[in-house]
């Protein structure tokens, strides 16, 4: 029995899950003796409708080593710093004609002040104006530049460094080839384009010793039966060969060939909580001149919601809903009078000639990641509905889970594995869960949908939980009981808080000089709502728009670090 290296990481599928797992491993895994090959089907295209990341992707694409210009002029990308929600609360019918009865942002910027005392001042503050101030007007600066579609940052600020804290929207497609040609060309990364045929096992137990210098209770022995050995392709010459790796990524989307087809390790279906499970998706070609939204637009409808993206060279606009509550037909009719609604200068005829995709999915997450020496990363893993853009995040975080816990021999297999299901299972309830406080919270009652979502059956007895806590104590980091979650407490506080609020309108700039430590308000909190409206008024006078900034980027690109 002999300890065995893992040297060869196979990872199946391309596209910006592939992709991108093959760039973060290949520049956070330093053995020299790990290989990385990718193995990509000609046949299968990324579908590209637009998507959203969260600020991690900065950090992310600094470390894989690209250029935030190349990276913004290649991708079509443009600025996200919130997320901005309408119509989620309205209590009736009133938003039948895509009216803004109600709507909120979900900014990236964390809270600055001490939230447990920040609520209690901003309610005092909300008592003692002639006026309603939003909850993230009062806690911050951003929602101004959502406002106005301006820039987190200047020309002059250094790649990947920011004013307002920021992610991106990008072309799925133009991501994925730029991350194709990026690891090929400077991480090393082989690159495979064939079909995977045949998924071949370890017939014989290999036993994998754990060596008495490595932790070990009875010093336990792995057998390696039942591993994927290697893979079966058809290459462009029509000739069937194998491909051997000691661990293997599923990045086949929702063919999830290894983990699912292969291991048929089933679908944790989430459908009784989330009931999406159908979209439309179409591209709107933008104006070179068109202002381009600083957040992604998440607007409810009878039986789901629309996302509205904005990229340089065009908008990505798509309806996710329940087929149990509504038909393709409706859902085409619903979303062709959002984009009549939202695109004033497209014509009947226009519209008509766009290409609407329609898209199925089943809500859902793998009752294991990793199996075996198998891994799944992206739609091979799960998918839920893209209300607060996790799919990416996920990836993310799944490629960093494996890079950091990268098992080089075989004997800790079991141990890695162990974790990151644990972990990865944590963050997909999370997940879950948050976007569940969406429906919850909302008073909408216009629709058999809406009702079903306030059905306790339909809500996780976590958030339930949660509920009953916050009816007595606001949202905080307490809540959240594991290490690096995708949904910080602030994101909880956005959330709860704009749901709650009644106004439609932007908060005016209040007069501090109208609060006084007389009415409840401590001179620090009436310090920090100064600065904060402030620094409003100064960055909505400096700040270039979204389109402004990215045509300089494209001219010059940023300053160097």
């Amino acid at each position: 029995m002999t300890s065995t290296a893992i040297k060869n990481i196979v990872i199946v599928g391309g596209g910006t899950a592939g992709w991108l797992t093959a760039a973060i491993l290949a520049s956070k895994i330093t053995h020299d003796a790990v290989t990385i090959t990718l193995i990509e089907s000609p046949d299968i295209a990324t579908i590209g409708v637009g998507e959203g990341t969260w600020p991690s992707m900065r950090q992310t694409l600094q470390d894989i080593g690209i250029s935030e210009a190349e990276f913004l002029t290649e991708c079509d990308a443009s600025f996200k710093q919130a997320s901005k929600f309408i119509n989620w609360n309205v209590s009736d019918t009133s938003c039948s004609d895509n009216s803004v009865t109600h709507s909120y942002y979900h900014p990236f910027s964390l809270i600055s002040f001490p939230f447990t005392d920040a609520f209690k001042q901003y309610q005092t503050v909300k008592n003692n104006l002639p006026f309603e101030i939003k909850f993230a007007d009062a806690m911050g600066y951003q929602t101004q530049l959502c406002q106005q579609n301006l820039a987190p940052k200047q020309i002059s600020t250094p790649e990947y460094q920011f004013v307002c804290n920021y992610g991106y929207h990008l072309d799925a497609a133009k991501f994925a080839n730029l991350l194709k040609q990026h690891c090929v060309n400077r991480l090393k990364v082989s690159h495979i384009a064939a079909n995977v045929i045949g998924i071949n096992n370890v017939n014989q137990c290999v036993d994998v010793q754990i060596s008495d210098t490595e932790y070990s209770e009875n010093n336990s022995v792995t057998c390696r039966h039942g591993h994927i050995e290697s893979v079966t392709i058809k290459d462009s010459s029509n000739k069937d060969r194998k491909i051997q790796g000691d661990l293997f990524i599923d990045c086949s989307g929702q063919h999830s060939l290894l983990l699912g087809q292969h291991y048929k390790i089933p679908l944790a279906c989430q459908k009784s909580i989330l009931f999406n499970d159908s979209a439309i998706a179409v591209q709107i070609p933008n104006d070179t001149t068109a202002s381009i939204n600083s957040s992604t637009l998440s607007t409810a409808v009878s039986a789901g919601w629309i996302w509205d993206i904005g990229l340089q060279t065009r908008r990505g606009v798509g309806h996710v809903y329940s087929s149990s509550h509504q038909t393709k037909d409706e859902a085409l009719t619903e979303i062709k009078r959002y984009i009549a609604t939202s695109t004033p200068n497209l014509s009947e005829q226009q519209l008509e000639n766009l290409s609407f995709k329609h898209l199925a999915f089943s809500p859902g997450f793998r009752r294991q990641f990793w199996h075996k020496n198998c891994v799944a990363v992206g739609m091979s893993a799960g998918f839920i509905e893209p209300l607060e853009a996790s799919a990416i995040a996920l990836v993310e975080q799944s490629a960093i889970e494996i890079a950091q816990q990268f098992p080089t021999d075989m004997a800790i297999l079991p141990i890695v594995t162990e974790r990151f299901n644990e972990r990865m299972k944590l963050h997909w309830q999370q997940i879950i869960e948050f976007l569940k406080l969406h429906y919850v919270l909302s008073k909408r009652r216009d629709s058999q949908y809406w009702c079903d979502h306030q059905t306790l059956s339909s809500v996780p007895d976590s958030l339930k939980t949660l509920l009953n806590l916050w009816q007595h104590q606001l949202p905080s980091a307490a809540d959240i009981t594991h290490v690096n979650p995708l949904f910080p407490s602030a994101s909880y506080q956005y959330v709860y808080m704009g749901m709650k609020e009644t106004t439609t309108a932007n908060t005016p700039d209040p007069k501090v000089n109208l609060l006084s430590p007389n009415s409840g308000i401590t001179p620090r909190y009436i310090a920090f709502l100064e600065d904060v409206m402030s620094k409003r008024q100064t960055l909505s006078q400096r700040m270039k728009s979204n389109r402004e900034l990215l045509d300089l980027v494209r001219q010059q690109g940023f300053s160097a670090i």
